[in-house]
Parts: structure tokens; sequence; C-alpha cells
């Protein structure tokens, strides 16, 4: 399944760019619902490319169909990602933990600056490879992402108060 989420953050380029690459934005994003606490495993920077490796896990409620299936306990994922500071476009995929070949994500994130606010728009594909209810989780992951697209914006916004306070 397709998607593509685009969002608007109150704040220059530069200034989004830097949190989404700062360990302290994403332990706030730990506060959101249904994601866990992400965890920063590797950063390495060369030149202006940033790779970074940031483990996941599901924390929402799933429905009895999608349960019959899918362990939640088991819903962890690492998130690959390369920016490039040059292009401001980011690729990145998942890598699950665990059902491996039953889910496949990845897709790429672009920064452009309007004025003194940034505009990031996501895209990318879902597929996940589960004999009936396959679609039903598709849907429910990009929901959850349009969901969490929002929640971001409102802690970008807080967190980058905090930094200029």
């Amino acid at each position: 399944m397709r998607f593509r989420i685009e969002q608007r953050f109150d704040a220059p380029l530069a200034a989004v760019e830097d949190a989404f690459v700062d360990a302290g934005f994403m332990e706030a994003l730990g506060e959101l619902p249904k994601l866990g606490r992400p965890r920063l495993l590797d950063q390495r920077v060369e030149g202006d490319l940033v790779h970074q490796r940031v483990h996941y896990a599901f924390a929402g409620d799933l429905s009895p169909a999608v349960t019959a299936v899918v362990d939640p306990a088991k819903l962890t994922w690492v998130e690959e990602s390369t920016l490039d500071r040059r292009t401001h476009q980011t690729t990145f995929r998942i890598v699950p933990d665990h059902y491996r070949n039953r889910l496949q994500a990845s897709g790429s994130f672009a920064l452009t600056a309007d004025g003194d606010t940034t505009r990031r728009l996501a895209e990318g594909n879902v597929k996940v490879h589960f004999a009936l209810v396959g679609g039903r989780v598709e849907r429910a992951i990009v929901s959850g992402l349009h969901e969490h697209a929002e929640m971001e914006e409102r802690v970008m916004a807080g967190w980058l108060a905090q930094r200029e306070g």
C-alpha cells in the first residue's frame, strides 16, 4: 500500500532537520501513544550524510483478528535511514525484529523550506504478507502513520520552543 503524508512545522528547515537526528527529540517522541520509546541504536555522520538506526516497539491496541496471527509483543522494528543534508532528503527502510518475511516498508522524507516554516513530505510503501488480514493491517499501519505525523508536529513545536527558551 502506497502512502503519502504531508506535515508542516512552524520552524526553519535547519531546526527541523536537526531535530530529526537529535536523540533528545527521539526521546520526546516516546511520549506519543502507540509507539513506545524510540531508542537510537547507531548514528554515523559521513560528510553531508547522516546514517542512523532507531529501534521502535508498537504499544497500541490491535483488533482480535490481527492478534490471532500476530503477537503484539513481537511488533518491534528498526528504522534504518540516511539523511542527505545537501538535498534535505531522507531514505528509510523498516527492518522487523520478528515477522521479517511478513512486513516490508520503505520510503523517503523530503524537507522543503516555505518561508520561516518547513514542509515535510513522506512517501513510501507498506506491504504486509498475512493471509486474510494483510490488507487490514496495511490500512491500520498507514492510518497510524497519519495519526503519528499529526502528533509529531505538536511534539516538534514543543521541543523547539523549549530549546529556544
